[in-house]
């Protein structure tokens, strides 16, 4: 992602990594990278490297509960249902990033296609 920080740069290579099976498309969105699945938002990061997380209000409180790291979005300063901010520490690994991008896939395939 040009103009943008190595860290945004590599989260974002990293989920690239992770997604290059599914049907995902890449757009600027809230001042940073989102991946969007068959047209519908999935996850993103935001220009401070904040990756975000589309999991949805269904499956919101199951992600709190199975998952670790997750926090209100709260970018425009107001709580997003069904959007989580996730801690560094734990996308820093591999298996902690592809978890919570599976609970974005889960949430992203129940959507239908825009």
């Amino acid at each position: 992602m040009a103009g943008v920080g190595g860290a945004v740069s590599d989260l974002a290579d990293r989920l690239r990594g992770l997604l290059t099976s599914e049907p995902v498309t890449e757009k600027k969105m809230f001042g940073g990278l989102t991946f969007m699945y068959e047209g519908n938002l999935l996850c993103g990061v935001t220009k401070k490297g904040d990756f975000m997380a589309r999991i949805g209000k269904a499956l919101e409180a199951e992600a709190r509960a199975a998952l670790p790291g997750g926090r209100d979005m709260d970018f425009t300063g107001r709580k997003m249902g069904g959007m989580l901010f996730v801690a560094d520490h734990v996308i820093a690994t591999d298996e902690g990033l592809s978890a919570w991008v599976e609970m974005c896939l889960r949430h992203a395939r129940m959507l239908p296609p825009k």
